[in-house]
């Protein structure tokens, strides 16, 4: 009992050393530094990872399915783990837990990165053999050259070390969910023993400040990385024939994971040194307890063993989603997420194919004007859940009113856009379309586009039945001649023809700026709901629930449905060797109403879930006797929820309180 006392009443920065007081890893507001640099890093990866989907996706020839089990993969290591770190909680060295979870996080950065080092040279059809040789992408009668080098391709589609690309990719992928595991939780609860009350809520939203825009400076990199060259490291610049507008470029989606990791590297190095109890901050309260106490106060905690966590785990869970407003909140941001990580994985995709736009410029628009607009929303929800100072009922009529507000913003989405261009012999459907290139012997793999003198697109020079070609003095093609299938002045100039819908962009982003910004105007008043209505022993594992809920309802197959969706619209899919790879061309109609309505419908179901907390609300208040007015602060509710009055520490520690 003494010394509890002794523990209560003495200055914790007594109890250390003057030299280690002053030690630069003994300080908290460096460890706020540190984790600041740290989460940046960690999440310009996962945010460089969605950027560089769409490259991967043309690289490698993967379906638009198999990129969205890429992007979701991450996740799957870190749904499994998380529920270890509510309980290991205090029990570890949280530094340098966080430390290793960083150099795990860097391991699978370079992992991810490994593919590029391993292939060979970027293989595209309509690639010259040679500076002098342009004749291989012109209508021949003699087709002895194409099938030995496409003989060749398929030797080395089936190299051992090609087949290792996709599985290399998803264990990096799983390993960086793994390393991000320890990463927020410890680092949050670690500055939240250390630092004084008064500073803590500073520190803490720095981080999460630097959360929010962590994602877009991983997207702006990605947009960097996409004007260089995949292949860069490997060819001369003059070697290089495609330029960024063409449909078959590939950026150097691989330097960013490098650079990731070495940011990786050098966040996680401190985490090594600092202790696993620091001295409370300059200004913490003098009955508050030392680190040395709060590690004997949690002795008994430390008795508990994991199987006894995974019993009371069910129970507790269970409890939790009783209750209703609880369950309800949860589904409406499950909606809202599932939402959020299609379109981070595929909108830079649908703004490429939609308006004619190079894969960067796409990138940026996601990097600089959405996640920007979201953040801001987030900030000005929470400016105004303070400034009314909402109750719960308030809170619900916010969100209520934001997705309410979020769909009259994205309805009109499914009309901005152009119909698909006219491709001969892919769209609009017609065998009749290329008999007038039939006898060129044009390879099924063929995909070098052209855009006709009458305005019709062309798989190749081969499909348009071009048999000339004019070149600048670099030799690299300015118009292809003569062509027997192009009506008119029987030319064909290298490239799309694009669909036209470039001057719709502005409008477009906009809008989707503007939804952004509405919808997460609900985040910060949901997050209050959650908060407020769980009992008080419950709250941390309520959210530890909310997030698991998060990911496995949302981010992982969030992106799967997506991807699977957009392949329904493919109307012309890749081929090499006889098998499909990524998709060449889509039906812009049909991929602008199914993936942009299937954002409808998720901005739907989170408006029937918030609807319905209002209805659920309103109901216990009739029912019920009228609160104090004192009691605007939104807490009346949480007495609705069964719990004993009367909790004993060791009690609070297993339902999750010291996370």
């Amino acid at each position: 009992m003494g010394s509890n006392n002794h523990c209560m009443n003495s200055d914790p920065g007594r109890s250390q050393p003057p030299a280690q007081r002053r030690s630069l890893f003994n300080s908290i507001k460096f460890f706020v530094l540190c984790h600041s640099m740290l989460q940046l890093a960690q999440l310009l990866v996962s945010g460089y990872m969605k950027s560089s989907i769409i490259t991967i996706e043309r690289r490698y020839g993967l379906s638009s399915q198999k990129s969205g089990i890429l992007a979701a993969f991450n996740e799957v290591g870190n749904t499994v783990l998380i529920i270890f770190v509510s309980f290991f909680g205090s029990r570890v060295h949280r530094p340098r837990f966080i430390g290793g979870g960083a150099l795990l996080a860097c391991l699978a950065s370079l992992l991810i990165a490994l593919p590029h080092f391993l292939s060979g040279p970027y293989k595209y059809t309509g690639q010259t053999s040679s500076s002098s040789d342009n004749s291989t992408n012109l209508c021949q009668s003699k087709i002895t050259l194409t099938t030995s080098s496409s003989n060749q391709s398929c030797s080395d589609q089936e190299n051992p070390t090609q087949r290792m690309v996709y599985p290399l990719l998803l264990l990096g992928q799983l390993l960086l969910g793994i390393g991000a595991v320890p990463i927020q939780p410890f680092g949050i609860s670690y500055i939240d023993d250390y630092a004084s009350k008064k500073n803590s809520p500073l520190y803490l939203g720095i981080l999460l400040a630097v959360t929010s825009i962590g994602p877009a400076f991983g997207f702006i990199t990605g947009s960097l990385m996409q004007r260089f060259y995949v292949d860069f490291d490997k060819l001369s610049k003059d070697e290089i024939e495609l330029n960024p507008k063409d449909l078959r470029w590939v950026g150097a989606w691989w330097l960013g994971f490098l650079v990731a990791s070495c940011l990786l590297f050098l966040t996680a190095l401190p985490y090594l040194f600092f202790p696993r109890n620091m001295p409370k901050e300059d200004g913490a309260d003098d009955v508050e307890p030392k680190p040395d106490c709060k590690q004997q106060q949690t002795q008994e905690l430390q008795e508990v063993s994991l199987l006894q966590f995974f019993k009371s785990f069910p129970h507790i869970a269970l409890r939790t989603l009783r209750s209703p407003i609880y369950l309800l909140v949860v589904l409406a941001q499950v909606n809202l997420a599932a939402l959020l990580s299609g379109l981070a994985t595929f909108m830079a995709k649908f703004i490429e194919r939609q308006f004619s736009q190079t894969s960067s410029f796409s990138t940026m628009m996601i990097g600089g004007v959405c996640i920007p607009m979201a953040v801001l929303g987030i900030v000005l929800g929470g400016v105004l859940m303070r400034r009314l100072n909402l109750s719960v009922n308030g809170a619900s009529k916010l969100c209520t009113t934001a997705i309410l507000l979020c769909m009259f913003t994205a309805l009109p989405l499914l009309l901005i856009g152009c119909p698909t261009q006219k491709i001969a012999g892919v769209f609009p459907p017609s065998s009749d379309a290329l008999s007038c290139s039939s006898g060129c012997g044009c390879p099924q793999e063929a995909f070098n586009p052209v855009c006709g003198s009458d305005g019709v697109e062309f798989r190749s020079p081969c499909h348009a039945g071009c048999i000339a070609i004019e070149t600048d003095a670099n030799n690299k093609p300015i118009n292809y001649t003569e062509c027997r299938c192009v009506s008119g002045l029987g030319y064909a100039s290298p490239g799309t023809c694009g669909s036209g819908c470039s001057h719709l962009l502005l409008p477009f982003m906009v809008l989707i700026g503007l939804t952004s910004f509405i919808a997460a105007f609900s985040q910060t008043p949901s997050y209050m709901m959650i908060l407020r209505t769980v009992a008080i022993e419950d709250k941390s594992f309520a959210v530890g629930v909310q997030h698991m809920l998060f990911r496995v309802l949302a981010f992982m197959p969030g992106p799967v449905l997506y991807g699977s969706v957009i392949d329904t619209t493919c109307i012309l899919w890749g081929k090499k060797c006889g098998k499909n790879t990524s998709c060449l061309y889509y039906n812009l109609d049909r991929f602008r109403q199914r993936f942009l309505g299937l954002q409808v419908v998720f901005v739907c179901g989170g408006l029937l879930c918030f609807l319905l907390t209002v209805v659920v609300l309103r109901r216990r208040s009739s029912i019920e006797e009228p609160q104090p007015t004192e009691s605007k602060g939104g807490y009346e509710l949480v007495k609705d929820v069964e719990r004993p009055k009367n909790v004993s520490s060791k009690e609070k520690e297993m339902n999750g309180i010291k996370t």
